[in-house]
């Protein structure tokens, strides 16, 4: 499954996963935004994977929060955009 989303004032964040018994896998956070460190993106994936195909965009958000330490910069991007792009991937309405 594929989603993007153009953050306003920011980047393009796309998002590529399968669903694995109605739970997030194989999750790749893409797009034109910066992450220091580096590592950040593999904790961003590790996060989103597992977490239910339910989830709701805070949910997703506040996934994100917790995982990424405070030391992350998130350049373009945030969580909340993050989460955007993987309710589209789903398929699923954004949250109002």
């Amino acid at each position: 499954m594929h989603g993007e989303y153009k953050m306003p004032g920011g980047k393009l964040v796309v998002i590529d996963l399968d669903l694995l018994d109605g739970r997030l896998a194989h999750v790749q956070l893409s797009g034109d935004f910066f992450l220091e460190p580096d590592s950040a993106l593999h904790t961003i994936n590790a996060a989103l994977s597992g977490l239910s195909a339910d989830a709701t965009e805070a949910t997703l958000a506040a996934a994100l929060h917790d995982a990424l330490p405070s030391a992350v910069m998130m350049y373009g991007v945030s969580p909340e955009a993050i989460a955007v792009a993987v309710r589209r991937a789903l398929h699923r309405d954004a949250d109002a």
